[in-house]
C-alpha cells in the first residue's frame, strides 16, 4: 500500500479491508423529481468488482545484519526478510469482451495472486496486464462470459458542483452507494504518483475503496478512486480522472508498460499579471520559463515566455495539468498545442519525446 507525503492522505486499499468502487458525474444533476437514483445504479453496479490480493513484500532487516562488526560473519549473505500480505480494493470492468478491469497500481503492484469478486458472487482469478506507479493506474484481466462493462465518460467536462455517486464496498459493505458532488478539480501534491490531477469529491468514500469507480448520474465512469484525507471519510476524497486513466490503460494494454512523454519545457502557473498582460480570459495555461536544448518544444519553435493554453483543443488549466496531459501520452504522439505569444494565439504541432527518468 502506498502512502502520501502527508500523514492525512491515505490510499483506499487496506490490509484485510474489503474493496469499494466510486463513480463521478459529468455536468450531472439530481433527478428532476428528486425521488431515486435506482435506475442508474442498477446499470452501473454490476461493473464494479471487489479485488483481493495476496503477495510478499520486503521488510526492514534486523539492524545486526547491516552492522559492520557482524557483517563479516554473514560475508555479504544476510538473509532477505519478507512478509506475506493481504489487501483488498475495487476495480471497474471497462471492456467486457476482453475482460479488462481498471484499478489502482498501489493495490496490485506487489500481488502474487489476484482474486476478483463479481456482483453475482462469482470469484475469478485475474492476471496483471500492466501497472504504472507514476499515475497509480493498473489494468488486470479476467476470462469470463457475460461480464458487464461501464461506459467511459469525459472527465474534462466535469465542473465543481456536478453531482457524483460512489459505488463500492467500504469496510466490506458490498454494493454500497453514496452521492455527493465534485468539490474540486486538478488537485495535486498528494504524493500518490508522479502525475497527479485528482478530482476531489465529498461523496462518502472510506478505506477499502482503492480502484473503485466514480460515475455521473448517466452511469458513466469519470474517475478511479485513489485516496482520502484521514483514516476515514471526512468528506474529502480523490479520484484519478478517467481521461488520464484511459490514456495510461491504452499503453498498458498495447505494450504492458507506459512510456511517459515530455515536451522539454520548464513551466509555471499563469500569474494574474501574465494573464492580464496577455489578455488571457480565463487566466489559465502553463507559462514556459525555459526550453531544453534539442527538445521537442525547441524543434517546434516554442520559446520562453509562451503560454500553452490547450492541447488538441482541450484547455490546459495550469502547469501541472500540462505535465500530466503530456506525461500520460505515448512517445512519438503528435499534438497540436495552442499557445499565446505577445498577446497573439498560434497553433503548432509537437511530437512528444521520452522522459529521461
Amino acid at each position: 500500500m502506498r502512502h502520501s507525503i502527508s500523514p492525512w492522505i491515505v490510499a483506499f486499499s487496506s490490509i484485510a479491508c474489503a474493496a469499494a468502487g466510486v463513480r463521478y458525474g459529468s455536468r450531472a444533476s439530481m433527478p428532476a423529481d428528486g425521488t431515486t437514483l435506482a435506475p442508474m445504479l442498477e446499470g452501473a453496479m454490476p461493473a464494479v468488482v471487489s479485488i483481493g490480493v495476496t503477495g510478499r513484500v520486503a521488510v526492514e532487516q534486523n539492524p545486526l545484519f547491516t552492522d559492520p562488526f557482524f557483517h563479516r560473519f554473514f560475508e555479504g549473505r544476510a538473509p532477505k526478510e519478507e512478509r506475506q500480505f493481504q489487501a483488498a480494493g475495487s476495480g471497474v470492468i471497462v471492456d467486457a469482451a476482453k475482460g479488462l478491469i481498471l484499478t489502482n497500481n498501489h493495490l496490485v503492484q506487489d500481488a502474487d495472486e489476484i482474486d476478483v469478486l463479481l456482483q453475482d458472487g462469482t470469484v475469478l482469478k485475474a492476471d496483471k496486464v500492466g501497472t504504472d506507479p507514476d499515475s497509480d493506474v493498473a489494468v488486470i484481466k479476467v476470462d469470463h462470459p457475460g461480464l458487464h462493462a461501464i461506459p467511459l465518460g469525459d472527465s474534462d467536462k466535469l465542473k465543481v458542483g456536478d453531482w457524483v455517486v460512489a459505488i463500492g464496498d467500504p469496510f466490506g459493505l458490498t454494493e454500497t452507494a453514496s452521492h455527493g458532488m465534485v468539490s474540486g478539480l486538478g488537485r495535486t501534491g498528494l504524493g500518490i504518483g508522479k502525475y497527479e490531477n485528482f478530482i476531489q469529491t465529498d461523496a462518502s468514500i472510506n478505506p477499502g475503496n482503492s480502484g473503485g469507480a466514480l460515475v455521473n448520474l448517466k452511469g458513466e465512469l469519470v474517475g478511479i478512486n485513489t485516496a482520502i484525507v484521514g483514516p476515514v471519510s471526512v468528506g474529502i476524497g480523490f479520484a484519478i480522472p478517467i481521461d488520464l486513466a484511459r490514456n495510461v490503460m491504452k499503453q498498458l494494454v498495447e505494450t504492458g508498460s507506459v512510456q511517459h512523454g515530455q515536451l522539454g519545457v520548464i513551466v509555471r502557473d499563469v500569474s494574474p499579471d501574465i494573464a492580464r498582460r496577455l489578455g488571457l480570459d480565463p487566466p489559465e495555461g502553463a507559462a514556459i520559463l525555459q526550453i531544453v536544448s534539442g527538445s521537442p518544444a525547441e524543434k517546434a519553435g516554442l520559446k520562453a515566455g509562451d503560454v500553452v493554453t490547450s492541447i488538441d483543443g482541450t484547455p490546459v488549466k495550469n502547469s501541472t495539468d500540462l505535465r500530466t496531459k503530456v506525461g500520460v501520452l505515448p512517445v512519438g504522439r503528435k499534438l497540436k498545442l495552442e499557445y499565446v505569444r505577445d498577446g497573439r494565439k498560434s497553433i503548432v504541432e509537437v511530437a512528444i519525446g521520452q522522459t529521461s527518468a
